[in-house]
């Protein structure tokens, strides 16, 4: 398969990203960053693209490829609804749109989080926004549509979070994560979990288009 990723310069995208380059199934994998991940392999291509409102420039350079796993994304923290909603809502549906125009039989991947809102009524400004983005997605008749929804992950695989606070909080807890799994139920996950399940998602029945934590580790591990 052929793969788009959005992202990869973050945590979950860079997970995302090592597992499809490790992956057999996965014969070629484009990169579509605002910043240059600088990473060379075989499987491997990437495009700039800075201005993820109007992706119509790179339109061209998306066709033929089997899926896209949207991980591009920010945290609300200290934004306005208005600002959020420009980076999560209009960045996704806009390059949704967009290869959808030149792939009309593939499929598009979303990472959204646990909370998320399907009502879009709620008072979580964030929660309500992802929810707008991912029942849009959902509307859209891709081929094939999952909404990926982890809460806390663990970043493997020496990847490293982007924000700051947020590292240090992993540099903490990550000797006592498997008490954490444990008491959790498995409703934990990481950034190898997240790859793998996006790419079984292509090949095997998620049983889903919503996938809270638990359906992201058990499609991880379909067989």
């Amino acid at each position: 398969m052929k793969v788009i990723i959005t992202g990869s310069t973050g945590m979950i995208g860079k997970g995302v990203l090592l597992e499809c380059l490790d992956d057999n199934r996965v014969e070629e994998v484009l990169l579509v960053n605002r910043s240059s991940l600088a990473m060379e392999h075989p499987k491997l291509k990437e495009i700039i693209l800075k201005d993820f409102s109007n992706p119509s420039s790179i339109k061209e350079n998306l066709r033929g490829y089997d899926v896209v796993f949207f991980c591009l994304g920010v945290s609300a923290g200290g934004m306005n609804e208005e600002d959020y909603t420009k980076i999560t809502y209009d960045y996704t549906i806009n390059f949704a749109k967009a290869y959808k125009e030149v792939n009309p039989e593939g499929s598009f991947f979303y990472v959204s989080g646990v909370g998320t809102d399907s009502s879009e009524k709620g008072r979580m400004m964030w929660a309500r926004v992802k929810g707008k983005t991912e029942n849009d997605l959902m509307k859209m008749g891709f081929n094939n549509a999952l909404m990926f929804r982890p809460g806390a992950i663990r970043p493997m695989r020496g990847i490293k979070s982007r924000t700051k606070a947020y590292q240090r909080v992993y540099n903490i807890i990550n000797p006592f994560w498997g008490f954490f799994e444990w008491i959790m139920g498995g409703s934990l996950t990481n950034t190898t979990t997240i790859g793998r399940a996006m790419i079984n998602g292509i090949v095997k029945n998620a049983g889903t288009m919503v996938l809270e934590p638990k359906a992201i580790n058990k499609l991880s591990k379909a067989e």
